[in-house]
């Protein structure tokens, strides 16, 4: 009986130490193994045998993470309070620097992006927040990748989700582009008016060379008027008609 019982409890032993040995990694996991606390190796995907007792695993995910950047309060460089929300993609391609270099990685490149977030977007205009996210993206990736390297992280990508402004603002905004709208207008009325005033001086020395296209104007508009059926026509008269016939009846012509 005796002898049973110890039979059993060395088997257990064996199946405790085993287990504990004994790890098996996905294809997107790395363990970093320790031996006595000194790093020793990266082992994995598969089947990771460990000394028990004597090495310590820890498992790394080498999947990209997307990381929500909370909404930062911004004051952009033409004095405009903010707020910018933005998310981060990044992943480890160094285990052992990302469990060595810095306590929990994850907790760090949260914490340097809401940072770097607000110094970047500090340092330009609204009009630039708003109209140039591609840049201002690319600036904050380029910032946060160089400064993460030495943690064995990549930042792949920084997009700025949500730009909230607050009300008066977005009414200054709005009066902004209303005026821009309107001085458009003006702009394009008189470019048209320029342009008619050309063609208009071109027609005018065209009928001073032939005099007899003036009557002719004079018929079509005539033409013109009788189609909308109006009772009252106004004919111009050229005052070098009526001087022959004041003369006759003993008058003066006009001057």
């Amino acid at each position: 009986m005796a002898g049973g019982i110890g039979i059993g409890f060395v088997v257990l032993l064996l199946a405790v130490v085993l287990a504990s040995a004994l790890r098996v990694l996905r294809e997107y996991e790395r363990g970093v193994v320790f031996q006595l606390g000194r790093f020793w190796k990266v082992k994995g995907p598969g089947l990771v045998i460990l000394i028990p007792g004597l090495q310590q695993l820890v498992r790394v995910d080498l999947r990209v993470v997307v990381m929500d950047i909370p909404s930062q309060d911004v004051i952009t460089r033409d004095n405009v309070s903010v707020k910018v929300s933005a998310v981060l993609y990044f992943r480890v391609v160094d285990p052992a620097r990302a469990i060595i270099q810095v306590e929990r990685f994850l907790e760090a490149t949260s914490q340097l992006a809401q940072t770097t977030l607000r110094a970047v977007l500090g340092k330009h205009e609204l009009d630039d927040l708003l109209s140039e996210r591609d840049r201002l993206n690319l600036d904050v990736q380029k910032i946060l990748d160089a400064q993460t390297d030495v943690w064995g992280i990549k930042v792949t990508n920084v997009e700025i989700k949500h730009v909230d402004l607050n009300d008066t603002m977005v009414r200054a905004i709005a009066r902004q582009a209303e005026a821009e709208r309107e001085r458009r207008a003006k702009v394009i009325h008189a470019e048209g008016e320029l342009q008619a005033s050309h063609k208009l001086a071109e027609a005018a020395e065209v009928l001073s060379r032939q005099p007899q296209a003036l009557q002719l104007r004079y018929l079509e508009t005539l033409t013109v008027i009788a189609a909308d059926k109006n009772s009252t026509i106004v004919f111009p008269l050229p005052l070098e008609i009526l001087g022959p016939l004041l003369r006759s009846l003993g008058g003066s012509p006009p001057r």
